[in-house]
Parts: structure tokens; sequence; C-alpha cells
């Protein structure tokens, strides 16, 4: 019984360990702040190592985690979305760390970006940030978010339109194609 144990806890290490970065990015574009995401993160693998068994054997554990997120994400939120969607002033968003290997990282200016990013709706920040930075299909990001491929579709559509819409972010993304 110990060595199952011990083999279901390295399994579950080594998922972690593996799916970090990309968790993190996640959270940080869902939450918009650093130690948010961390908390976000932390509390998703909490809630993911007690149910492990059930969690390593889904056919895609992964995509399983990824909806624990946002379902956690949406509920602690649910109460203060008002004053959690609310523009921030330079002050109130927290860099995140950069990850080398992240292209958007790399983005002339990150910072307007996330700020957008920052003022969508929850529902369509998520749409965007798992169609467009997490490169899920819609069906993927409709079984994360819980919802139909088409809400997931309008979502999208309209949080892209909001990002459009504001001229400094169209400016940087118009400058930065044409380097």
């Amino acid at each position: 019984m110990g060595d199952r144990k011990q083999a279901r806890d390295g399994e579950f290490q080594s998922f972690m360990i593996g799916r970090w970065p990309r968790l993190m990015r996640t959270a940080f574009l869902l939450t918009g702040e650093q130690h948010a995401a961390e908390d976000l993160v932390q509390s998703t693998l909490e809630k993911a190592f007690v149910a492990w068994r059930r969690v390593g054997s889904a056919d895609d554990p992964e995509a399983y985690v990824r909806r624990v997120m946002i379902n956690l994400h949406a509920r602690r939120h649910r109460r203060r979305l008002k004053e959690f969607l609310a523009p921030r002033d330079d002050s109130g968003l927290v860099r995140e760390i950069a990850d080398t290997g992240d292209r958007i990282a790399q983005a002339d200016d990150r910072r307007a970006l996330l700020t957008a990013l920052a003022q969508l709706p929850a529902r369509q920040r998520e749409a965007v940030v798992l169609r467009y930075w997490e490169d899920l299909t819609e069906t993927q990001a409709a079984e994360a978010m819980g919802c139909s491929v088409g809400t997931v579709k309008s979502n999208a559509a309209k949080g892209i339109t909001k990002l459009r819409a504001i001229p400094g972010l169209a400016e940087t993304v118009t400058q930065g194609g044409r380097k």
C-alpha cells in the first residue's frame, strides 16, 4: 500500500513540475497579478492532489486541472466582480515574472496588453486566454469553462472586439507587426 501511495505522489509531483509554468501563465492571465496567480495555481494543485487518483486516471489530466483552476477563479471573484474587473492604475498591476521561452513575454508593450485584458469581463477574459494564449480548440475551451462551444465563440469574439477597440493597444499591435 505504501508503494502505491509513493508512486501516486511521484506521478503527481512529475505532473506538477511539468505543468507549473503553463498553469502559472494561465493563472496570471486570468488574475492579472503574480501573487494572485501563484495562490490560484497552489489552490488548484492542492485540489488536484487530493483527488489525484481520479485526476491522474482522466483522459487528459491537464484539461481536468485547468477546469479546476477556472472554477476556482470564477468562485473567488463572483462576489467581488465589479471591484475585480475595475481598471487598475499603473501601480495596481503587478508584473508577471517573464518566462524566457514565452513569445508573449517578448512583446514590446506587455503592460498595455495586460491592462487591457484586465478590463474584460471574467468570461470574456477566460475565453480569450484559453483560445489565444493557451491555444485550446473551441471544444477544449468550452469543456474548461463548463459552457457550450457557442458561448466560447461569443465570449472570445466580444473580448477580441473590446481589445481591438482600445486605441493604445491597437497601435502597439500594429507597430509590433510592422517592425
